[in-house]
Parts: C-alpha cells; sequence; structure tokens
C-alpha cells in the first residue's frame, strides 16, 4: 500500500521538513494528532495546543463545524481549507462521508464554485499554464513539487459542465475531479495534478471582473491554440514520462479533435466522451434487468449532440453490436437530438461527431415530437436544456414503454432537464430514472424511490487506478466498455427494488478495485501493460490504494 511513510513521502521520498514547515504542508500536516513524541522530534512543541487527538477527533470536529454551515458554497470553502491545510484528513472525512461529501466536493456544487472561483481563492492548487508561457511550458511544468505525479486532469475551462465559459475559473474541476481519484479510487494524493490551460476567455462577465484570475483576453484558437496543447502533451511526457491525462470540459470544436489527436500517441482519454459513456451505459445495464429487455431491441433518443451524447451513442452501438447488430442496424438504433431539432440526413452543414447519427427521416423540430416520431425506450439528456423533459414527454414514454428509461444527466442541478420527483409523478412510478446531480428519496403512492447518480466519479476513478497501476501506455475503448459491464455487476437486487440503478457511494471504493481490476485484464489482453500478470489482479489494486490514515514519523 502506498501510504505516508517514516521520511514524509510515498516510496521512500526525501526526508519531511520541521516545525512551521511541517505544519504549512498539506500532504504531510496532521496537526493536532502529532503525537507528543513526534512534537519533540520535528520541533512542533509550542506550536499545537497540547492536547494530542486522533484523527477520529479530528473528522468529529470537522463534521461538527460543516453541518453547522447553511450554504453548499460555504460548506465548499470550508472542505478545500481542509485539503489545502490536511490532506489526510480531507480525504479520511470525504472517504467516510461520501454521501453528503461528494455532492460538495464535486457535482452540483463545483459549478457554482467555479462561477465564483476568483471570489473565494484562498491558496494555490495545480498548476496554472497561460499563453504567456509558451515556449517554455516544460520549465513550468518542472515547478510541479511532486515528480510521483501519475496522472494529469486538464481544462481549459471553455465548457464546464453545463455552464459554458467559465476560463481560468474551471480550475475547480481538475481539483474536484482528482479529489474524487484519491477518495473513490486511493490514488494517492501526489500522484494527482490539475492543470489549467488558460487561452483567454470569451466570457465577457468574467473579462469584465476586477477578481477574475485568469489572462484578460480572448481565447486563442486554430493553429495558436492546438500549438499551445501540443507543446503541453510533449511537455508532459517529458517531464512526467508515461503519465495519464485526462482531457476535461473543452468545447465539443475541440474536445474531439484533441481525443483523435493523441489517443493513440499518449496515454489520455476525454472523460466527457467516454466516462460520461462507459456510465451512461452501466445505467441501461442496469435498467435492462427490470425490463427484461435485451440491448438489440432499444432505441435511444439523446437530447444533446455533444461530446457526451455521441461518447454515448459509440459505446451503445458497441453494446448492441455485443448483442448480435450489425453496426449500421446498432447506428439506426440510436438518435440525437440538438438546438435545432433532431439530427437528420438531410439537414446541411453538420458538425463532423454528428454525421454517424444523422438517419434518413423527416425533419422533426422538437424534442416531444422526435420522442412520438421514433418510440424510443430510452431519452438520455446530456444537453445541459433544463426542464425540457417535461409531462407530457414522461407521459408519452410512459404510453410508448411498460418501464420507459428516463436519464436526466445534465449537471449542475439547475441544468437538469427534469427532476427525480417529476420523472416518478408523472410517470406514477414507471419511470427506471437516473440523474446527473443528486436528488433526494421520493415516496409515491407510498412507495419511496431512491435514484442515484450516473455520475462520472463511479468509471473514472477506477479506471485512472486500473491504468497506472499497470503502468498502461494507452487507454483503449475497451477499457470503458468493460468499466460499464462491472459497474452494472455491482448492482444489486435490492438497488434495483428501491429504483437504484448504481450502487450506494458508499461503495465507490470497493466499485473502483473491481473496475481497476476489470480495466487491467484488459490492459494485459491488449499488450498495454507496463508490468507482468500478477496472480490476483484485485487484490493487487486494492493494495495500491491510499488509505487516508496517519502514520507515524518517528521509528
Amino acid at each position: 500500500m502506498q501510504s505516508t511513510n517514516a521520511k514524509g513521502g510515498i516510496d521512500g521520498a526525501a526526508p519531511i521538513p520541521h516545525g512551521a514547515a511541517l505544519l504549512r504542508d498539506p500532504t504531510l500536516n496532521k496537526g493536532t494528532a502529532f503525537s507528543v513524541r513526534e512534537r519533540e522530534a520535528l520541533g512542533l512543541r509550542g506550536l499545537l495546543p497540547p492536547n494530542v487527538c486522533t484523527q477520529e477527533h479530528q473528522v468529529t470536529r470537522v463534521l461538527e463545524n460543516f453541518r453547522r454551515l447553511q450554504t453548499p458554497l460555504a460548506k465548499y470553502i470550508l472542505l478545500e481549507a481542509l485539503q489545502d491545510r490536511n490532506e489526510a484528513l480531507f480525504y479520511r472525512v470525504v472517504s467516510d462521508n461520501p454521501d453528503e461529501m461528494m455532492p460538495i466536493i464535486y457535482t452540483p456544487t463545483v459549478g457554482l464554485a467555479c462561477q465564483q472561483f476568483g471570489h473565494i481563492y484562498r491558496r494555490p492548487r495545480g498548476l496554472y499554464i497561460s499563453s504567456a508561457d509558451r515556449g517554455q511550458i516544460e520549465k513550468v511544468m518542472r515547478n510541479w513539487p511532486y515528480p510521483e505525479a501519475a496522472i494529469i486532469v486538464v481544462t481549459d475551462g471553455e465548457r464546464i459542465l453545463g455552464l459554458g465559459d467559465l476560463g481560468t475559473n474551471g480550475m475547480g474541476i481538475p481539483i474536484g475531479k482528482l479529489a474524487l481519484y484519491t477518495a473513490g479510487a486511493g490514488v494517492h494524493p501526489k500522484r494527482c495534478l490539475p492543470v489549467m490551460l488558460d487561452m483567454g476567455t470569451n466570457n465577457e462577465t468574467l473579462l469584465n471582473d476586477p477578481l477574475y484570475l485568469g489572462q484578460r483576453q480572448r481565447r486563442l484558437e486554430g493553429a495558436e491554440f492546438d500549438a499551445m496543447v501540443e507543446e503541453f502533451i510533449d511537455a508532459t511526457q517529458k517531464v512526467f514520462p508515461g503519465i495519464l491525462v485526462q482531457f476535461e470540459d473543452f468545447a465539443n470544436h475541440n474536445a474531439f479533435r484533441l481525443l483523435r489527436t493523441y489517443r493513440d500517441r499518449i496515454c489520455c482519454f476525454n472523460d466527457d466522451i467516454q466516462g460520461t459513456a462507459s456510465v451512461t451505459l452501466a445505467g441501461i445495464y442496469s435498467a435492462l434487468r427490470v425490463t427484461g429487455k435485451p440491448m438489440r431491441e432499444q432505441t435511444f433518443l439523446c437530447l444533446g449532440a455533444g461530446e457526451a451524447a455521441t461518447g454515448i451513442s459509440d459505446l451503445l452501438v458497441e453494446a448492441m453490436r455485443a448483442d448480435g447488430l450489425s453496426e449500421a442496424d446498432a447506428r439506426r438504433r440510436c438518435w440525437l437530438v440538438d438546438s435545432k431539432g433532431l439530427v437528420v440526413a438531410s439537414r446541411t452543414g453538420l458538425a463532423e461527431h454528428k454525421l454517424p447519427y444523422a438517419h434518413d427521416h423527416a425533419q422533426v423540430s422538437d424534442f416531444l415530437s422526435a420522442v412520438k416520431a421514433l418510440k424510443p425506450t430510452a431519452i438520455i439528456g446530456v444537453g445541459a436544456t433544463p426542464n425540457t423533459f417535461t409531462r407530457e414527454v414522461v407521459e408519452t414514454m410512459c404510453a410508448l414503454n411498460a418501464r420507459p428509461i428516463v436519464f436526466a444527466l445534465s449537471n449542475p442541478t439547475s441544468r437538469a432537464e427534469c427532476t427525480a420527483e417529476q420523472a416518478y409523478t408523472w410517470s406514477r412510478g414507471k419511470a427506471l430514472f437516473a440523474s446527473g446531480s443528486p436528488f433526494d428519496p421520493v415516496t409515491y403512492e407510498g412507495k419511496t424511490y431512491v435514484s442515484r447518480q450516473g455520475n462520472n466519479s463511479y468509471i473514472f476513478p477506477g479506471v485512472g487506478l486500473g491504468v497506472v497501476t499497470m503502468r498502461a501506455t494507452r487507454v483503449s475503448d475497451a477499457m470503458f466498455m468493460t468499466a460499464a459491464q462491472t459497474l452494472a455487476h455491482t448492482v444489486s437486487e435490492e438497488d434495483l427494488a428501491q429504483g437504484s440503478l448504481y450502487p450506494a457511494l458508499s461503495r465507490v471504493r470497493d466499485v473502483s478495485a473491481q473496475i481497476a481490476a476489470a480495466v487491467g485484464e484488459v490492459a494485459l489482453r491488449e499488450g498495454v501493460a507496463g508490468v507482468p500478470r500478477p496472480d490476483d489482479l484485485l487484490a493487487f489494486m486494492r493494495a495500491s490504494m491510499y488509505e487516508p490514515k496517519y502514520e507515524s514519523y518517528v521509528d
């Protein structure tokens, strides 16, 4: 197991600092939990209150203060400050209370935190690489203090969740994603590197905000944009050879191209395209256990036609092919609706990523009409257009299907296509529902339904753990397919009986270990693993997981 050792790092890192410098290092600080012997040996006497606390006492204090706060943003700020002060305690709190903490450190609260980023900023975390650093990006990356970094989550802030261009404020997303890597899959915090590529912003509100922390210039585009990304990617491989790069919240016009450009050159993936697809497919597999209908008989209609929708459709096609359909027949069962209506073959000027799902059909201008025309078994909302799964849409789905599949996956909550309460009430309890943001349980006609998030946090931490532990040189689509299948297998009959298409968040570390083992198996099969096959893949993954417990610094 990787953990902080007596020298203060993982795998024999440099000796730990003493005195106040130690208390200011969040990767090493234990605060009031330093023992009497540690305080004497490390120059801490007098710098801390005399009573030695356990980590459990510290958790109690954090939760007491957390639960006293009235707003999600205030709770986010408290947890952010804790992470900056004492990482082991932060991850203990989050890991032990995932249902309470994950909606704060990630969706939906992280969206508001990004919008307010320049106003709540307190302490730097991660690397900021701006267009002013062109020609020196490698030098900038060498300023990162942890050479053991194994995963980068990088964004340019152009399409943050469903909120659009937030520029450098989007740094909250890589920070939040990597917190989930550690809390959800036990990837050591020192192996996690959040990166903001500040390309500028076209958001006028930010450009006019005196507290905005990014470059006050319009976004780089075209060749300039590509050159900066290329320099960044080259630098990642020079400074951290073989590091996994996760592209996050890039706009559609860049996301697909970047994934095509780099996926066969370095170890990388795009979570919005591939991770979203995997978690959605897992939910579909769970729903089909309830309907009893095979994958090959499904018809899917996505509200949205960007990264998420096409990534989901691509993986659904592979799932239907595995169930006996030809690729052409499988594609014809996947449809997209964008801002102009149903994506059809006769429409001109379609973006390249939409073309595989532009089928022959009369033009349909709105989503309800598309539902009536196509008679889908599942509707999947990923277009960040709130309140578009209307009562009539849900009732139409019920008229077409005994148990309609309704996935309102856009986040944050303000962008959800419908709420859990609306889905269950309008469908009279028939809907098989999942959402991108958390909703409270819903009681309808005496039965309580517990919907769960179709959130990528079930997928990418386990995939990342598997990739870095096996030292894989590439990330393949097969890894996301096996991740979806593995996640679906963790859903119990008891989960399904209460309307849950995903396991409880309290099980996320075990789920991540299972996904990592399955991904490791794919890496071995595909010949991209950098380590030999262990005797027990699952045990190998579990042994590699960081546990946020304090270690003694004094022998």
